[in-house]
């Protein structure tokens, strides 16, 4: 129950309420004073409905773009992990340790990359490309040095060049939004159409019983901030907010590195 209410409340917020409130207040103001209108309905579909639709599916795209790319670099990783643990006839445990260490920093690395605030990218991204380095490095030094053929060596380094790239398309959609205007515009209209309608609010309560004229205000008002909250989720992947966002699970990832059935 406590799940469902704070999913609950990641859709219906304090705006929902405000709003909620001005559609009610004018809707009373046109009803007191008979100020009324048939407004058509397309209005709210075309100016709103469409827009914000169209938004919320961009916005998964990108997500499940970053969760593609986001499970070829966990792929990568093991990979290259597997590749100085098992490849070589007589692994260095000291060597494996390392390997081990320079994965977690990355990948910590990375998760505090995605996780923190575009104004702090620059730094990140640094510290981020420091350990593609230190990949790059351990195939050079460690696995050339304990008898992995050039070849072998040729295909772990294609690993680190793929893992590099996926880095880069989370990079960007990390970055880049959906449109900007278009939120904008379907922002303005869900905020401001609830109470525009108040005339035509009015004019249906003609037709409702008592109490019941401000459902019709309170339900749009709902519904409309309701998928603008849930396209703001859905645009940052990567905040830790939403209920959809992509969690990067470090400590279990490397944790997991190290597990080996028995023969």
């Amino acid at each position: 129950m406590k799940q469902f209410f704070n999913r609950f409340l990641l859709i219906v917020n304090l705006q929902t309420v405000i709003i909620s409130l001005l559609a009610v207040t004018s809707t009373a103001i046109c009803i007191h004073y008979k100020y009324e209108a048939e407004f058509p309905l397309t209005l709210v579909a075309t100016s709103i409905i469409f827009p914000i639709v169209f938004s919320i599916g961009g916005a998964y795209k990108r997500r499940e773009a970053a969760l593609k790319e986001y499970a070829a670099i966990k792929g990568y990783l093991r990979a290259i992990f597997f590749v100085s643990r098992d490849w070589l006839d007589h692994p260095k445990p000291e060597n494996v340790n390392k390997m081990n260490d320079i994965i977690y920093d990355f990948f910590n690395n990375f998760r505090t990359m995605f996780t923190s605030p575009k104004d702090q990218l620059i730094e990140n991204e640094k510290r981020v490309y420091d350990n593609f380095s230190d990949f790059s490095l351990y195939i050079k030094h460690e696995l050339r040095n304990e008898g992995l053929s050039s070849g072998e060596c040729s295909r772990t380094n294609q690993y680190l060049q793929k893992m590099m790239i996926s880095f880069e398309s989370i990079k960007h959609i990390y970055q880049y939004r959906t449109p900007r205007t278009l939120r904008a515009f379907s922002s303005l209209f869900i905020k401001v159409m609830p109470i525009v309608y108040g005339p035509y609010f009015a004019f249906k309560a003609e037709e409702m019983s008592w109490g019941l004229e401000f459902v019709i205000p309170i339900l749009l008002t709902m519904i409309l901030v309701s998928l603008e909250n849930i396209q703001e989720h859905l645009e940052n992947p990567f905040d830790q907010i939403g209920e959809d966002d992509i969690n990067f699970n470090v400590e279990k990832f490397v944790e997991r590195l190290n597990h080996k059935s028995a023969d």
